[in-house]
């Protein structure tokens, strides 16, 4: 593969007449690294990407950088970026092995090396034995497959992922989302991948750039997202939390999240409740207690433990485990 290139995105912003969908933006993915892009709908990653890929500009004054070229007006086939998309974007009318080779033909590329790289590919995403397969005859995750070697075949600097696994079945999107990752990593090409899915984004990515309302609201660590987040959304949005302390007023002091509850059937830790009811998650089970606030707490306990309803408990937290959030400008922490 080519060097991986750092990209640059120097106060990129987008507006559609009067929706403002992407603030202005200044980020930084690092030559060889991950970056995920995760939130909700129209939170404004799906547009970074098109941003950075050249499918969508940015409003005047925004720049985006490839090392120390600035490719803001050059459109996406002068960029040489890879993008993978959910819907595939495949050719019905040709078969594994075309729909690789496609963009190496556009560029020229001489049959006997373009015939070596789609073997090359097809070999890396273990597809060589559909070379000759018709599209139509592929299931969802061999589709992607191809997608990815097509991506791939054409040596991009940078390659870019738009909610590829989202059309797929969970057991599925769990197989091909480890097989991305180790692909990435064997690679180590600047990739940004977006997301909703917030396991997705703790397993594929380097850093995770959490987004919400067209603005960049967090960037760090899977493990730094997920334990330091900073602010409540992003608490909220990446896991889950519970409010276990409020003011006077009422209003949410202190979270946590529910694997962070120590929990007892007597009375070792200093806070006191009582089991509303239970949830069997497989591998683990999800209690609802009530502490005695407006809303009940949960707590995940292994699956092979016994929790009724109605059941007295004690519980407590570690202080690394407090999670504690100032309120944004205008925001109500009810």
């Amino acid at each position: 593969m080519n060097d991986a290139v750092t990209v640059t995105l120097r106060g990129c912003s987008r507006r559609f007449q009067q929706h403002i969908a992407l603030h202005p933006l200044d980020l930084t993915v690092q030559a060889g690294e991950t970056l995920v892009l995760l939130g909700p709908s129209d939170c404004g990653k799906t547009t970074t990407l098109r941003i950075i890929s050249g499918l969508e500009t940015t409003d005047v004054g925004g720049e985006v950088w490839f090392d120390d070229r600035n490719v803001t007006n050059l459109p996406i086939e002068k960029r040489n970026v890879g993008m993978v998309f959910q819907n595939y974007a495949l050719f019905p009318n040709l078969n594994v092995a075309e729909n690789v080779a496609y963009g190496l033909k556009v560029q020229g590329v001489a049959r006997v090396e373009r015939e070596a790289r789609v073997a090359e590919m097809l070999e890396m995403v273990d597809l060589s034995h559909l070379a000759d397969r018709a599209i139509n005859k592929l299931s969802g995750g061999q589709k992607q497959r191809v997608a990815l070697a097509r991506a791939l075949a054409a040596q991009p600097k940078v390659l870019l992922f738009d909610e590829p696994l989202a059309a797929l079945d969970a057991k599925l999107r769990e197989r091909l989302r480890q097989d991305i990752g180790a692909l990435l990593k064997t690679l180590a090409i600047t990739a940004v991948y977006v997301t909703h899915d917030q396991q997705e984004a703790m397993a594929l990515g380097d850093r995770i750039a959490v987004m919400e309302q067209g603005r960049l609201v967090q960037i760090a660590t899977p493990k730094q997202v997920y334990q330091q987040p900073a602010s409540r959304f992003v608490a909220d949005f990446v896991g889950a939390i519970n409010c276990v302390d409020v003011d006077k007023r009422g209003n949410p002091l202190r979270f946590c999240r529910p694997e962070d509850v120590m929990l007892a059937a007597d009375n070792r830790y200093p806070r006191q409740g009582f089991v509303i009811g239970t949830t069997f998650l497989g591998a683990s089970q999800r209690l609802l207690i009530d502490i005695g606030l407006s809303k009940p707490i949960h707590v995940d306990r292994p699956a092979r433990e016994f929790w009724h309803a109605g059941q007295c408990v004690s519980w407590s937290l570690a202080d690394a485990a407090m999670l504690q959030f100032s309120p944004a400008k205008g925001e109500s922490l009810v």
